[in-house]
């Protein structure tokens, strides 16, 4: 079977607009959460999201072009044009053998909230004839294809929070099927949006902790209340390995194991068995490692923080034999289908640097919730193995371990 790596690797997001100015930021915990701009919170109940700052889509494609795509597309952009330049991709890569894999959970919400509103007020004539191409999920991939050129599968997967860690275990399904050499994943949300937030408060899946927005996301512990909606992007350069290797490239890690799994339980509601068992498939394909460490789906909503704890638990055998776990949704907020990107490549930098991101805002332990959650900050250790967790609406689970080489 070909062996998969990573050699490059991209990220934005409410702390950092390239992948380094964000690891170190969140590896600090600080929180990008605040107050809404993007739109007139007032009259909401939810009035902060971890917004992307000081980010001019016009320094990754032409003005002219900008009002064709969807903001979620210009992150995504942003992402893999840092991603394909940290691959130093040699000029004679065969561009037939390399291709896409996008994810997004949502896509244009915010073109179709504009452009829904231009049709109720001004009638049908008067919507953009960029509507439908700047706000399609697959649009993501459709635009950084043909940035760079890649002539090899254009794949996309829309499985909610899910949507970025499936999109990598395409992408590297593909390369081990001989489908391509190599391939750019991509992951893109940007939803905060009065359709967005008010859906989502109406579930009563997001935290109302307007009063503070540093600490309203809160993992794990046991006083949270929801999740804050961020937005970002992440991307990754996947390769396979014999081609890396003769190419001189700067490996970050190798993907060693992937499972994804149906909760077939409730449409908004996660289980404990759908994640375990997502969980059990990538360790037995990975071959059962010591794991370092987990970067956790960690929402800080009630009932996903317990039920991955558990799983984790029964996955390894119970809590002695668990390695830390942390989330970075009190640093960034719940970016949906771009938070499996992002947080892949933060366990990537993690080996990297031998550096445990904490999970921020943990003051009031859960019984529940009993695990090491790295609570203290940023811990050094030596981390060889890493799992990363996701899971979405509609029970869509996906997990992706990396081994360091």
């Amino acid at each position: 079977m070909r062996r998969v790596v990573v050699t490059g690797l991209g990220m934005i997001n409410s702390v950092g607009n390239d992948k380094e100015t964000a690891f170190k930021a969140i590896c600090a915990g600080e929180c990008g959460i605040d107050e809404i701009t993007i739109f007139d919170p007032s009259e909401y109940a939810v009035k902060i999201a971890g917004e992307v700052k000081d980010f001019d889509p016009a320094t990754v494609m032409s003005p002219k072009e900008v009002k064709k795509a969807d903001r979620f597309i210009h992150l995504g952009l942003k992402a893999a044009q840092e991603a394909m330049a940290d691959a130093n991709l040699p000029e004679d890569t065969d561009m037939t053998r390399f291709g896409i894999s996008a994810g997004s959970g949502i896509g244009g919400l915010p073109s179709i909230e504009k452009n829904s509103i231009i049709l109720d007020q001004r009638g049908p004539r008067k919507i953009s004839p960029f509507f439908i191409p700047g706000a399609l999920v697959n649009m993501l991939g459709g635009f950084v294809s043909i940035e760079h050129g890649t002539q090899g599968p254009n794949l996309s997967s829309v499985t909610a929070c899910a949507a970025g860690t499936h999109a990598i275990s395409e992408a590297a399904k593909t390369i081990i099927c001989n489908g391509a050499d190599k391939m750019l994943v991509v992951s893109a949300e940007s939803a905060v949006t009065g359709v967005g937030i008010g859906g989502f408060a109406a579930m009563k899946a997001l935290s109302t902790r307007n009063e503070s927005p540093k600490t309203a996301s809160r993992p794990f512990d046991a006083d949270r209340d929801g999740f804050v909606m961020g937005e970002g992007a992440a991307a990754l350069i996947l390769e396979d390995y014999d081609s890396a290797v003769a190419r001189g490239a700067n490996i970050y890690g190798e993907i060693i194991g992937f499972g994804e799994s149906g909760d077939a339980n409730h449409i908004t509601t996660p289980s404990l068995d759908g994640p375990a068992r997502a969980m059990k498939a990538a360790y037995k394909m990975a071959g059962e490692p010591k794991i370092d460490y987990v970067n956790a789906h960690g929402t800080s909503t009630p009932i996903n923080d317990k039920n991955e704890t558990a799983a984790v638990k029964e996955l390894l055998g119970g809590k002695e034999n668990c390695p830390p776990m942390s989330s970075i949704k009190g640093q960034i907020g719940h970016c949906l289908g771009a938070a499996g990107g992002i947080e892949a490549v933060v366990c990537l930098m993690a080996m990297r640097d031998g550096i445990i991101p904490p999970t921020i805002n943990y003051t009031t332990p859960d019984e529940n919730c009993d695990l090491d959650y790295v609570t203290e900050g940023a811990r050094e250790a030596e981390l060889n193995v890493t799992m990363s967790n996701s899971f979405g609406f509609g029970g869509t689970n996906g997990v992706l371990i990396f081994k360091k080489i």
